[in-house]
């Protein structure tokens, strides 16, 4: 059936025309069926959709991203049945999927060929099948080759957190002790989805992180390392669309990490890689069974792939630092860099993953990695190298820790008893500082002033708010006060008595 397009101003979030009612029942169309446009040079599949006022017959209109305009004259007839979808129904089934299949998939969920719910449906079948090791580095070979790649002439390293715990800000603190040591890191990294803030939203207080591939190899090659924002960037892009539809669900489906984060190293050359799995009660990771599985399957198929992986299972059960929120954050690196008192979590932390990296590239000797490491963070070094990177990615002009401005708004939260505090949860921290308006809003977010294990005494602040918006902060202290946010206990749990003991033993008084 040949159309003309009319009009290009329906925004869905999906690729969608409008039908005609009387050229829909033509074509046999119901709403949501897929339909095939074509003209000289352009062919893309579409999602319908019916009106009987707003079209008249013989014209149509698309979404803005259609890559037609208004008057183009296209053939419309109905897609054939997708592979792809018949592979997502037989992975529902529990069954395994082969490299075609797994292909299919990838291309459509890139080209944007299913519909929300076909992706949702392919996102929980392997949220509760999972896929094997082989189907795995299929969809790594997958999202690679349908994506773009950058390749240096030497030997590129990096150092990748899957996140879970707030605060997780040591690639500011890594990465450039490792540049300052001779080994090249060109760290992309994720903004910020159901957390507080990612690498990129932190980097982003202090420079440019949307670089184009040539910008970041440019800066690589001048500093030996870049922070920038992977999603600037067409590496493996099917993963950017599959956590789109994740987020909402509340899924991380572990082949899906897998693959998301091998994909996106391999795209960017990487040869040795550290994988940093940070573990606790509020963590993605909650135990240490489950955290060595996941090491392991980590290194097999980063092996498969060839990226020389190694791991490391570091503590999530509370907030890595003080800060939490993109320019806290910033501040708080920083501040670890100029050598001013910070977070000992932080700077271990920090530390440890650079000699890591450092001793398993063979750059230092085994043993003396965490030496090398704190020496060169000590000296300074590490924050010359920073800076450098800032100013070659593009400075907002912050040189020192002071420099950064936070949220204007500011309230403590205090401590309602003497004790110790014996718990902080992870989530509760993360919702508030969401609702003070991180990681949008650069300047808001939550410093935690105790930590467990810390004495605090009646009225002693817990933790200080920050926000750019009055309203953000009273909504953040009222879900503060219905949150399970922190506990405080004194040394003494329980008390047991004489007369309780003598009734226990059967003893009467």
């Amino acid at each position: 059936m040949i159309l003309t397009i009319r009009e290009v101003d329906i925004k869905t979030g999906k690729r969608e025309i409008i039908l005609n009612e009387d050229d829909s029942k033509k074509l046999g169309v119901q709403p949501g069926f897929r339909v095939v446009l074509s003209k000289k040079n352009f062919k893309r599949i579409f999602f319908a959709s019916v009106s009987s006022t707003i079209i008249k017959s013989g014209e149509a209109i698309v979404s803005p991203d259609s890559g037609l305009k208004k008057g183009d004259v296209v053939d419309v007839s109905n897609a054939p049945p997708l592979k792809s979808t018949e592979a997502i129904k037989k992975k529902v089934y529990g069954n395994k999927l082969n490299a075609d299949e797994i292909r299919a998939i990838v291309e459509d969920i890139v080209d944007e060929n299913l519909s929300h719910i076909e992706l949702a449906s392919y996102v929980t079948a392997i949220q509760t099948v999972d896929l094997d090791d082989d189907e795995i580095t299929y969809m790594i070979d997958s999202m690679v080759s349908t994506g773009e790649s950058i390749k240096f002439d030497y030997d590129v390293y990096d150092v990748h957190s899957i996140g879970g715990v707030p605060g997780n800000k040591y690639a500011l603190i890594t990465v450039p002790i490792l540049a300052a040591a001779g080994l090249r890191v060109p760290k992309t990294s994720s903004r910020a989805i159901s957390s507080a803030a990612g690498t990129a939203d932190v980097m982003e207080v202090l420079a440019r992180v949307d670089l184009s591939m040539e910008e970041i190899k440019k800066v690589v090659d001048g500093t030996g390392a870049a922070l920038v924002w992977g999603g600037a960037l067409n590496l493996a892009p099917a993963d950017d669309k599959i956590i789109r539809v994740e987020q909402p669900l509340g899924l991380d489906p572990q082949a899906q990490v897998i693959s998301s984060v091998l994909a996106k190293k391999r795209s960017t050359g990487i040869g040795t890689l550290l994988i940093d799995i940070p573990m606790g009660e509020d963590a993605k990771v909650k135990n240490e069974g489950e955290a060595r599985r996941l090491a392991e399957r980590f290194i097999r198929i980063g092996t498969r792939i060839g990226i020389e992986t190694s791991c490391a299972i570091t503590y999530g059960g509370q907030p890595l630092g003080r800060a939490v929120g993109p320019a806290i954050e910033a501040q708080e690196a920083l501040r670890a860099l100029e050598g001013k008192q910070t977070s000992n979590s932080l700077i271990v932390k920090s530390i440890e993953l650079a000699s890591i990296l450092l001793e398993t590239s063979g750059v230092v000797e085994k043993g003396k990695g965490k030496d090398i490491s704190r020496s060169i963070l000590s000296s300074g070094k590490a924050r010359e190298k920073m800076l450098e990177i800032i100013n070659a990615q593009g400075s907002r002009g912050i040189e020192k820790s002071d420099d950064i401005e936070l949220g204007k708004y500011v309230e403590e939260i205090a401590s309602p008893t003497d004790g110790y505090i014996s718990y902080v949860s992870n989530k509760a921290i993360v919702e508030i500082a969401r609702t003070l308006g991180a990681p949008f809003s650069k300047k808001a977010g939550v410093w935690v002033s105790k930590k467990i294990g810390d004495k605090v005494e009646k009225n002693e602040g817990i933790f200080i708010l920050y926000s750019e918006n009055r309203d953000r902060l009273e909504n953040a202290l009222r879900l503060s006060r219905k949150l399970r946010l922190y506990e405080i206990e004194g040394m003494v749990l329980e008390s047991i008595h004489g007369d309780l003991y003598k009734t226990l033993r059967g003893v009467k008084k």
